[in-house]
């Protein structure tokens, strides 16, 4: 072979090796890189080249997915928008995903390995199984009752099955529609802006991800505490409490908003909310004490998820005898989401006992076939069996003797505990209207339910505000679509 064939041949093998190499180094190597280039436009075309999975409520999809013709194929439908959408969240083509959207999107999207028992076909092949389906705890009416209560007012619901932790309602008002931000176009970015200018906040999840101080309904925790620790051993006994109470190391002093507080038993000063005796008694069962039952319901914990994030419930553990006070009538540093403060009346409900709140029942391919259960929840023990058959007799006396009056139930036994509580600068901003309960039909085994309901701006007069008076009557409805009254 002729010397110059060799050396042609030679370079011809050389610029084969480097263009495999750069080949390699383009497909491999930096594959990520232009993967995630936002100019690279192949990843969200395939994305949007197929219907999504729906999100199924009391077995009916509440979601859908429309096919526009363009580039961008298939754009996300909603059904009752605004009522699911603390649920769903929304799946746009400019903005991302939140909620159910987000945490189950591998399943929506088709991308999750589970749906394909030919994965490596796919992954060849590039082309994603089609969308699951997300099934979820909801109950129809219960939600429908939630919404409709609040009526587009600042506030939020959250209701759970007492012993099994499902999420049955979880509502958010003011709402918006997640259709609006759907597309890519000129519309859904004049949506994306005008809701996030919105004062009122209508993207928002109140009911997981605002918290608020929870007032008296965090004297269901303080009592617990008390009862727990043996601080209280007769719920009709009188207690040592002043009225006006002086908070310890202050000149401050605590009152009430009615009169007969002053060495109130238990169940009277739970019947009638009175400040001054749980303040005492948080004092009286000290930090310590108080802080473990408080973590013991929830709070502190920075990892809930029901599958999407829950705002952490805060009770501060490094303060003194005085803000201890404060903290332990649900106010100062205490903070609660409405899930949280419905855990905490399924506690109660549940015989001291609880799980975890979850939202989806189970995942499935599109012909039905379930890829996912829910996740086990195993149950924690909050409080003493004890603790909670008295607990239940005191949440039962505040509705049908005390001030919540207005959850009551014809046909049903229902727990409840109001709550005001005081904001903003000097306590200067409109009261929030509270109301925890749980509800058990007459020939029903078990509480069926327990509800949270929180009313952000209740009445224009902060005066009338209260929680038996602006919340109680909305968890009454909403236990009674899950009783079937």
């Amino acid at each position: 072979m002729a010397k110059y064939i060799r050396r042609a041949s030679a370079l011809c093998g050389l610029l084969l090796t480097a263009l495999l190499a750069n080949a390699a180094r383009v497909q491999v190597v930096q594959a990520g890189s232009y993967n995630d280039n936002p100019a690279n436009r192949r990843a969200s075309i395939a994305r949007y080249q197929q219907p999504r999975g729906d999100i199924l409520v009391g077995g009916a999809p509440v979601t859908g997915s429309a096919d526009t013709g363009e580039q961008l194929r298939y754009e996300r439908t909603y059904r009752d928008g605004p009522l699911y959408a603390p649920v769903t969240g929304f799946a746009s083509q400019l903005y991302g995903s939140t909620f159910l959207e987000h945490s189950e999107d591998a399943l929506l999207s088709g991308t999750d390995p589970a749906l394909s028992s030919f994965t490596l076909w796919r992954d060849v092949a590039r082309k994603p199984a089609p969308g699951g389906d997300v099934v979820t705890t909801l109950d129809t009416k219960a939600q429908q009752a939630a919404y409709r209560g609040l009526a587009g007012r600042k506030g939020a619901v959250a209701a759970i099955d007492p012993a099994t932790g499902r999420v049955l309602a979880l509502v958010s008002t003011p709402s918006y529609d997640p259709a609006e931000l759907s597309g890519n176009g000129k519309a859904a970015s004049a949506a994306w802006a005008r809701l996030n200018g919105d004062p009122d906040k209508p993207m928002l999840n109140r009911a997981v991800r605002q918290t608020y101080p929870p007032g008296s309904t965090f004297k269901v925790v303080t009592a617990a505490a008390a009862l727990d620790a043996g601080v209280i051993t007769d719920v009709d006994r009188p207690t040592d409490s002043p009225d006006p109470y002086r908070l310890p190391g202050t000149t401050t002093r605590l009152t009430n908003e009615i009169d007969g507080c002053r060495d109130a038993s238990l169940r009277q000063a739970f019947a009638w909310s009175c400040n001054t005796v749980f303040a005492k008694l948080g004092v009286d069962v000290g930090l310590k004490d108080m802080a473990a039952t408080a973590r013991a319901f929830g709070f502190n914990d920075t990892e809930l998820r029901v599958p999407f994030s829950v705002a952490e419930s805060t009770f501060d553990t490094v303060v003194d005898r005085a803000q201890l006070a404060l903290s332990s009538i649900g106010q100062y540093n205490t903070r609660a989401t409405p899930l949280q403060m419905a855990m905490v009346a399924a506690a109660v409900a549940n015989g001291g006992q609880t799980r975890a709140p979850y939202l989806v029942e189970r995942t499935t391919r599109p012909g039905g076939e379930t890829v996912r259960g829910a996740d086990t929840h195993p149950l924690i023990q909050v409080m003493r069996p004890s603790t909670a058959v008295l607990l239940r007799q005191l949440m039962t006396d505040a509705v049908e003797r005390g001030t919540g009056g207005n959850g009551a139930i014809p046909g049903a036994t229902v727990g409840g505990k109001t709550g005001t509580a005081q904001h903003g600068v000097d306590n200067s901003g409109v009261p929030y209207a509270w109301f925890v309960s749980w509800a058990q039909g007459d020939h029903d085994p078990q509480p069926e339910v327990a509800v949270a309901v929180v009313v952000e701006d209740a009445a224009a007069d902060r005066g009338e505000v209260s929680g038996g008076g602006d919340a109680a009557p909305i968890a009454r409805e909403v236990m009674r679509a899950v009783l079937g009254r």
